[in-house]
């Protein structure tokens, strides 16, 4: 009998268990709880479409946020491609990539190297497609082939690379390099 009634209350518990949290974990997957995050060690983000690459970035760690749709790298390494050769690589201590936008923003500590031996450095940088100008901001530098040297506020890079827009506070110096 003691049985009977041991097992009577066990099945009236989960019962009532039942009862009490039915919604329980359909609540807690709603709204916030509904957002699916990732933290990885050692990210590689690529695009390519018709079998021609336009980017690639690695991150020593990632993080990708499903509410945002942003991938939050640290100490991003990275290469931008025309024609399926590497037309720019930089690297940098932070950067993003916003999946919706199709935007790559790197930030702290950015150094970019363009195919021609020009170099830029700037405290950030937003790539926006490989149709659209880069936009360099913040302490910028950019020297090419050691005779000219360029400090900007911001500077507005053509999707080719060839030419430069330098605005804010800028000083720009020549230097000729043949020997008298």
């Amino acid at each position: 009998m003691a049985a009977l009634t041991l097992v009577g209350i066990l099945v009236w518990a989960f019962v009532s268990a039942g009862i009490i949290t039915h919604n329980f974990n359909r609540s807690q997957v709603t709204g916030e709880q509904d957002r699916k995050e990732a933290v990885i060690n050692g990210i590689i983000l690529t695009e390519t479409k018709d079998e021609m690459k336009y980017w690639e970035i690695y991150g020593e760690t990632g993080r990708y946020d499903s509410n945002n749709e942003v991938a939050m790298l640290t100490n991003v390494l990275g290469n931008f491609y025309k024609d399926n050769e590497v037309s720019m690589s930089f690297q940098s201590t932070n950067g993003t990539y916003n999946s919706v936008k199709k935007q790559i923003t790197l930030y702290d500590d950015t150094f970019i190297v363009i195919k021609d031996g020009t170099t830029l450095e700037a405290d950030r940088l937003v790539w926006s497609g490989n149709d659209e100008p880069i936009i360099a901001t913040g302490n910028v530098k950019i020297t090419r082939n050691e005779r000219l040297l360029t400090l900007a506020d911001k500077v507005e890079i053509s999707p080719d690379y060839e030419h430069f827009k330098v605005s804010g506070n800028t000083v720009s110096k020549i230097y000729d390099t043949k020997e008298k």
